[in-house]
């Protein structure tokens, strides 16, 4: 298969960490004294973000305040020095607090160290064998179904602290820790509540109002505030874990045994995979921010190094985290320093200013968490596939996100991906066709093998500034990344991109997004694009999607002439979307 044969999975290329080219002449760019005053700027204030986040998250998870600030030093230093993008900020993430409730709740703090350092070789060797180019392609609505779940299950989690709950010990399980929540509900107190509220409130109008500003932090500083003056009787960081340790912990080898490796090998993977599949989209919408380009084994190759480095530090999981390196990016990183200098702050914060975050109300994190688990839903996404991708689609998300708040994601996951492969398999019998193909000049683009290969066609006159390109079978998960790399692979941006889909019988929510994506690519380069011989299928889910309205019903063409003359009409000089 072409698909197949264009995939090359390693090359020495792909473990050349970007810290490295700050040394080097790539580029024609030096880093410079004013390069690393940037990078200065923006890891403090990334690092301002990441403390409540780091503390909330190992919190929720069931370990303790000092565990997470401890994974965002140790592995964020190691994410950022030896990974393959230039903005990734490391540390622990709200798609981990599950897992690491669930290990922690079946076999203690200890399998959870072990986990993570066996889920950190997991990554290398995902890493070195070239599977970091591979991940991306595990199913959107799978992705979207668990993300979904986690959130859901993360609000949940902070109900008992959010309203001060007298629940000695949270269910792990969904169902049962509401049958929690219900039957303790008279123990509420009023005062927590009302912190948790404020708190809430706070973060809510900061980030309408001030987008800029940081809102978790202003959140927890002014509830802390309120707190320590009022002298409010609420449960703290204090309280609860006895402060956070001022100093940092010795490294510790964890005990690992045959017996353990058995019993945590499912959770190891399920850390790796999750690890592996959110530093990779998070890498991905760093790109897109930036228009650089991240190494994927690199970065699985550095997190994996940076999960084994919390481990011995007493951590907890860690992965790339998106909002945070979006952070670092919008407060004018130029290189991977400023992830290393968000980790230094975090040391200097644990070696000066731990004391005060003694005072923090348990409550106001519980309030940060409510937000990050209402931002990882998505659920305009969701409904979205739900009402408008094909009903394939919809069936594997409702059942991944349906198992991930009953079960587990673990199991979740194996089940969407199973039925992912199966409906793909039902959908590529249904629509395989016996065809001849063609090589549309030196620009063609063939998504699929072609039974004649041999067999050319000269295309019809259109201008030298025109590129036409052509998918050639189903446009499905597997192979929508390519159209990605389309815009990338022409040397001279063309006018206009004609893309004919006259042998494209069928289309899923992934290839559709895939265009959407090609489109915004297309308007920010002042390209118009063109879509020519759409067939039955693809057109009513692009329709029902809302892509032909976005592209406009007039950019497609019956034929590949009606859109070649489309080329000589068209004004070329977009406005910017």
């Amino acid at each position: 298969m072409a698909l197949f044969n264009s995939i090359k999975l390693v090359s020495l290329k792909d473990f050349i960490p970007r810290t490295f080219e700050l040394f080097s002449k790539k580029g024609g760019q030096k880093y410079s004294l004013k390069s690393f005053g940037k990078d200065c700027i923006s890891g403090l204030t990334v690092g301002i973000v990441a403390l409540p986040l780091a503390m909330a998250f190992s919190i929720a998870a069931g370990g303790t305040p000092a565990q997470g600030l401890y994974t965002a030093i140790a592995a964020g230093f190691f994410i950022s020095f030896l990974g393959g993008s230039k903005f990734q900020i490391g540390g622990p993430t709200g798609a981990f607090v599950v897992i690491i409730y669930g290990v922690i709740a079946r076999h203690g703090m200890g399998g959870l160290i072990v986990a993570t350092t066996m889920a950190g070789i997991i990554l290398i060797l995902m890493g070195v064998s070239g599977l970091g180019r591979l991940i991306k392609y595990i199913p959107y609505p799978v992705t979207t179904g668990f993300t979904t779940g986690i959130g859901v299950l993360i609000f949940s989690q902070q109900i008992k602290d959010f309203f001060g709950l007298a629940i000695e010990k949270t269910s792990p399980e969904f169902f049962e820790s509401w049958g929690q929540y219900i039957g303790l509900l008279p123990t509420l107190q009023p005062v927590t509540l009302g912190i948790g509220l404020g708190a809430l409130g706070i973060i809510l109008l900061v980030r309408k109002l001030y987008p800029r500003i940081p809102a978790a932090v202003v959140g927890v500083i002014a509830a802390t505030l309120v707190c320590y003056f009022l002298r409010l009787p609420t449960e703290t960081i204090g309280t609860r874990f006895g402060g956070i340790p001022q100093g940092l912990p010795v490294p510790v080898v964890p005990k690992i045994g045959w017996g353990m490796i058995r019993d945590l090998l499912p959770d190891s993977f399920t850390i790796a995979l999750l690890a592996a599949i959110e530093s990779l989209l998070s890498a991905v919408v760093a790109d897109s921010m930036t228009g650089d380009r991240h190494n994927a084994n690199m970065e699985l190759v550095a997190q994996g190094v940076g999960n084994i480095a919390g481990a011995f530090m007493g951590g907890i999981p860690a992965t790339g985290a998106i909002a945070r390196t979006a952070t670092n990016i919008k407060a004018g990183a130029v290189s991977p320093v400023s992830g290393m200098i968000h980790s230094l702050t975090l040391v200097l914060f644990i070696l000066f200013l731990a004391p005060a975050a003694s005072a923090i109300p348990l409550a106001c994190l519980s309030a940060v968490l409510m937000v990050v688990a209402w931002d990882m839903s998505n659920l305009a996404r969701f409904a979205r596939i739900v009402r408008r991708a094909p009903k394939s689609d919809a069936i594997v998300l409702l059942t991944t996100f349906i198992l991930t708040i009953a079960v587990d994601l673990t199991f979740a996951v194996e089940v969407g991906m199973i039925m992912a492969v199966v409906l793909f398999l039902k959908r590529m019998i249904e629509v395989t066709e016996i065809h001849s193909g063609e090589r549309i000049g030196s620009a063609g683009l063939m998504f699929a093998d072609s039974l004649s290969s041999g067999n050319t066609a000269a295309l019809p006159p259109h201008p030298k500034d025109v590129e036409i390109y052509e998918i050639t079978g189903p446009f499905f998960f597997g192979v929508a990344d390519m159209l990605q790399h389309t815009l990338r692979g022409v040397a001279k941006k063309p006018s206009a991109f004609i893309l004919r889909m006259r042998d494209v019988p069928a289309i899923d929510s992934t290839g559709i997004t895939a265009l959407e994506s090609f489109l915004a690519q297309c308007r920010h380069g002042k390209i118009k694009l063109i879509i020519s011989e759409v067939r039955e299928q693809p057109r009513k889910a692009m329709e029902k999607a809302g892509f032909i309205a976005d592209l406009g019903a007039e950019n497609i063409a019956a034929t590949l002439e009606g859109a070649i003359n489309l080329t000589k009409t068209v004004d070329f000089f977009l406005p910017d979307f």
